[in-house]
């Protein structure tokens, strides 16, 4: 056939495909018969050349209207993604107007295709099994747990020790079929509504899985007014619950979205960000109430619970959330972790308020220790077990005392002076200087011993303990010589006459006989609650009083007529000697170190 011939039959088919076209227009059975009878007419006008676009648009009419599922079987979808991608091409390849009848029938296919997709996700979860390496004892609870024996339950989650797991949450093959349907949607424009149909299945996965990991929903008010031992509780739910989404869940589901939406990041970022979110923001709000709750001392180990657990997810918070559709979620993780850190510093701030507070009531019996020393020494030794964390906290901040640093070991020294000035005003509920510096001997001797040999004292320094070895040094010889002094103005025979002697020894034995027994009487309930220092005061009396009254006892047994007549009255050294001992060498009861 020349030139002339095939322009003749392009334009003889030209007009066949014009009105197959608009016969395509038409769902009845008498566009069928009109397009058989051309193609019985002759070859040249079967369907296919004809209109290429007609089988493929009536085929897609048939899926659409069909109520079998479309991808119950491999050809039916293959069938259906064909004619679907016949049209997409048809329409991207049309004029800048296109038919309208086409973009509505894309508009039907993508509803079905909305469908189908959510579709194979439910009957997929519903089919899940655990992959490989996660164990199912550990902490996956499939749907034959569930509380009403319901089948279609969701397999969710629970808590695991072991984060180097993935989870597979549709079986593979299921994600391919998935991953086709994503490509056809994102293609024609419908990206956003297969995102939403694909986050609103797993929000329900994960919102469960939450669940079942014990988490509670609170309200950042129904948290911050919780009763504190209710709120104890929930936070170790917490840290566990967060461990897990950040480490097993998260990941897990960003793995699910990248491989669904492969090669379409923009979908798979939107996805993960619309299934996490949730979970998310009821995790961070949690952490929120705990920063903005009360700054009571006692909550300060929770509270470092929580912001230690956000301090080490943030390496996770940076991966899973750095993309523009998650970087709020990860700025708002960043935000409350600071928050954190000013409520653990709002705390200790509250600790020196409660110091400053604390009155100076009735004395604590026999200068024993006072209930706030023990309470802060155990409170800053606990403490200081979060060195690190607390040194973290303390680096950036602000001191309110206008020092030039505001490290930890700052904080620490200026409590502890708090403390000391308490105590001080404390000892002088004493009427006697004698009590007052047992009072603050045992109390003084408390904080050395709590700081020696712990983290307390690598932060407070060497010098802060020598210096505050000295003090207790000093006020253990204030109260050695303050409670002896009696018994040893009575021993000083200086400048006595001669004439007088006789006299005068005797009545300094009554005199030394007495205050020795007053000062015995009064010590005998004194609490001195450390061993060492018992023997230390025990030591100290002996060198001071026990060579004095030798040289007094030497002095009397020069005298004939007082050692005829009158050293019965006085007391063989052994026996004052026996009597110190036994005054500071038993327990006296007052307590442990503790």
């Amino acid at each position: 056939m020349g030139e002339k011939g095939s322009a003749g039959e392009e334009k003889l088919l030209a007009v066949a495909r014009h009105i197959a076209r608009t016969l395509g227009r038409d769902d009845s059975s008498a566009a069928d018969d009109i397009l058989q009878i051309f193609s019985n007419f002759d070859g040249r006008f079967s369907r296919d050349r004809l209109n290429p676009l007609d089988d493929s648009l009536h085929l897609l009419r048939r899926h659409i209207s069909s109520d079998d599922p479309i991808w119950s079987s491999s050809s039916s979808a293959a069938s259906f993604l064909h004619s679907l991608d016949h049209l997409i091409s048809s329409l991207s390849s049309s004029s800048p107007t296109p038919d309208d009848g086409l973009v509505d029938l894309l508009h039907q296919a993508m509803f079905r295709l909305e469908d189908e997709f959510r579709s194979l996700m439910e009957i997929g979860t519903d089919s899940f099994e655990p992959c490989n390496n996660y164990d199912n004892n550990d902490g996956f609870d499939s749907e034959a747990d569930s509380a009403d024996g319901s089948e279609g339950d969701i397999p969710v989650a629970e808590p695991v020790t072991d984060f180097d797991v993935i989870i597979d949450a549709l079986p593979s093959g299921t994600i391919g079929d998935l991953h086709e349907m994503a490509k056809r949607m994102v293609g024609a424009g419908f990206g956003k509504e297969c995102c939403h149909v694909y986050s609103s299945c797993r929000r329900e996965f994960l919102d469960e899985s939450m669940s079942r990991l014990g988490l509670h929903r609170f309200s950042i008010e129904e948290a911050r007014t919780a009763p504190w031992n209710e709120l104890e509780e929930e936070i170790d739910r917490w840290t566990k619950a967060a461990a897990v989404s950040l480490r097993v869940l998260f990941p897990s589901e960003r793995r699910l979205c990248d491989r669904i939406f492969h090669g379409l990041p923009s979908a798979a970022d939107l996805s993960f960000m619309e299934s996490c979110r949730g979970c998310t923001i009821q995790l961070l709000n949690f952490a929120d109430s705990v920063a903005i709750g009360s700054r009571a001392p006692e909550r300060l180990f929770k509270v470092l619970d929580v912001f230690e657990m956000l301090r080490d997810l943030m390496p996770e918070f940076e991966i899973l959330f750095s993309d523009p559709y998650c970087i709020l979620l990860r700025n708002e993780a960043i935000v409350i972790w600071k928050r954190l850190g000013e409520a653990i510093r709002g705390i200790f701030m509250e600790l020196e308020n409660l110091i400053r507070r604390d009155p100076a009531k009735a004395a604590v019996p026999g200068g024993g220790l006072h209930p706030i020393t023990r309470y802060v020494m155990n409170y800053l030794r606990a403490a200081c077990r979060s060195r690190q964390t607390l040194e973290l906290v303390f680096e950036d901040a602000d001191d309110p005392r206008g020092s030039s640093s505001s490290s930890l070991s700052v904080q620490l020294i200026w409590i502890m002076e708090l403390l000391e000035s308490n105590l001080e005003a404390k000892s002088k509920v004493y009427r006697d200087n004698v009590m007052s510096s047992m009072f603050m001997m045992n109390n003084e001797m408390y904080l050395v011993l709590k700081v020696k040999d712990d983290e307390l004292g690598s932060l407070l320094g060497e010098d802060w303990i020598r210096k505050h070895t000295a003090k207790v040094k000093q006020y253990q010889n204030n109260f050695v010589r303050g409670s002896w002094s009696k018994a040893l103005g009575a021993l000083k025979l200086d400048n006595v006459p001669n004439a007088d002697a006789k006299s005068l020894l005797i009545e300094r034995v009554k005199t030394f006989n007495t205050a020795f027994d007053e000062a015995c009487e009064s010590q005998a309930s004194f609490a001195i609650f450390d061993e060492q220092l018992k023997e230390e005061v025990r030591s100290s009396i002996a060198k001071l009083l026990l060579p004095a009254y030798e040289g007094f006892v030497g002095r009397l047994q020069s005298g004939h007529e007082i050692r005829k007549h009158h050293m019965a009255n006085v007391r063989p050294p052994r026996e004052i000697t026996a009597r110190i001992d036994g005054l500071y060498r038993r327990s006296s009861g007052s307590g442990s170190r503790t």
